[in-house]
């Protein structure tokens, strides 16, 4: 079985040569296009202002999968970035790349750079530290999950704009009145499994998988195929039949639906705002996830989404250096509240939600602080602290392929997940054999 990541060991004692120039260049590998890319092209330009020695050049390599095969590709051809920008299912394939990776508590230790993991909101650290507790990658763009709603449609329908519906069954009875007003469709989503299957499982505390979704170790199986999920799954079905739901296809393709207006409601990502206050031409109003009010316990917490900064190996010990102090300005809480601010990812230090708040953003901005609060809202739990699953990346698309049999009508919500489980149990199978 090939493995992407076999011999990179060898990476490490290999050194890379840069051409003369007055900055040493760093590569920065991301994913970010339109709006966000604007924003993570700000940030480095003003850290290269900053200072005089180092030049981070970001450079765009498609979508989170994409970004990954091309890391691959350039570990292959031994010219890897200094910095790749994974999104969080990537976590468990890195850290299995022993000998490839320079991880961050070390990296900013060698450099000898301030870094208090205990200076970053729990709920970040928690996802990207090893079992010891030690930070393995920087975070950056961290995400959950919030319901958007347009308010002036919420309006034409006779719903009150400042109470959005709170549980699955509102947002049925809610999505029925808006399109007896004229709207076509209810409400849609994006990134389906991670919303409706992962951070679904989160919010009611039930296991994505065992093992404490692979906190634990090796050894997990998918429990996706649950009552809570095979309930949810089944009702977005039903839905879909008559539009009160309507699919729009994996990643963030559901988007323009809401941007729109064609649908009423989205269920996306909570940096999904900059892109909805740019292209809405109405008020949008944000909200908690809904929940399924007959599930004990529900609400818990819903965990991140997005991507952290991953250092890799190959490189010289001076290049080192300047990749430590970019991550100690991205640290600072005045640039992490402007990241915040500007595009809805969470502010990943204590600090920077402190200055967010003390600058009166959450007060002129009503529903940008629902983010934090549904991350913070109980102390997370082996279900609902996130998931470390080997080869998640394909497994998600297997979820999705089952799900939309589901809402296709080719299968019960029952078999479609029955299916996700055993052909992802498979794929665990052949990670733990590569990797063990």
């Amino acid at each position: 079985m090939y493995k992407p990541f076999a011999g990179l060991a060898a990476l490490a004692a290999i050194g890379f040569s840069a051409p003369a120039s007055a900055q040493t260049e760093l590569q920065w590998w991301h994913a970010m296009a339109g709006e966000l890319g604007q924003k993570l092209e700000k940030i480095a330009t003003d850290f290269n202002n900053s200072q005089k020695d180092f030049k981070v050049v970001p450079v765009y390599k498609g979508t989170y999968p994409e970004v990954m095969t091309g890391a691959i590709a350039a570990f292959r051809a031994k010219q890897p970035p200094h910095i790749i920008q994974v999104f969080e299912v990537g976590t468990a394939t890195m850290m299995a790349a022993r000998g490839a990776v320079y991880p961050v508590y070390e990296l900013m230790k060698d450099a000898a750079e301030p870094f208090d993991p205990k200076a970053y909101l729990p709920a970040v650290v928690g996802y990207y530290t090893d079992t010891q507790g030690n930070m393995l990658s920087f975070p950056f763009n961290s995400s959950t999950p919030v319901l958007y709603y347009n308010k002036d449609l919420f309006k034409k329908a006779g719903l009150d704009p400042n109470s959005p519906p709170k549980t699955w069954p509102e947002v049925g009875a809610a999505a029925a009145k808006l399109q007896a007003a004229g709207v076509p469709c209810g409400f849609t989503s994006e990134w389906p499994s991670w919303i409706n299957i992962e951070n679904l499982s989160a919010w009611h505390n039930v296991p994505i998988a065992t093992q404490a979704n692979g906190f634990g170790g090796f050894n997990t199986e998918l429990k996706i195929n649950g009552p809570v999920q095979v309930k949810h799954l089944a009702q977005l079905a039903e839905w879909q039949k008559t539009k009160l739901f309507d699919y729009g296809g994996r990643v963030n393709s559901a988007e323009p639906k809401f941007n729109a207006s064609e649908c009423g409601m989205i269920l996306a990502s909570s940096a999904t705002r900059l892109t909805i206050i740019t292209n809405l031409k109405s008020e949008v109003g944000i909200a908690m996830m809904p929940y399924w009010p007959d599930v004990k316990g529900t609400p818990q917490n819903s965990i991140i989404g997005g991507a952290t900064l991953w250092v890799l190996k190959g490189q010289k010990a001076e290049d080192y250096k300047g990749v430590a102090k970019f991550f100690s300005y991205l640290s600072k809480p005045e640039v992490q509240a402007w990241w915040h601010q500007q595009t809805g990812y969470l502010p990943i230090t204590q600090a920077a939600y402190e200055l967010s708040r003390q600058q009166g953003f959450y007060d002129k901005n009503p529903g940008t602080d629902v983010s934090i609060k549904q991350m913070t809202l109980n102390p997370p739990t082996d279900n609902s602290k996130g998931l470390r699953l080997g080869s998640f990346v394909q497994i998600r698309n297997i979820i999705e392929e089952e799900m939309e049999s589901a809402l296709q009508g080719n299968k019960s919500a029952q078999e479609a997940l029955d299916s996700a489980v055993t052909r992802g149990n498979d794929l665990l199978r052949q990670f733990e054999r590569a990797n063990m």
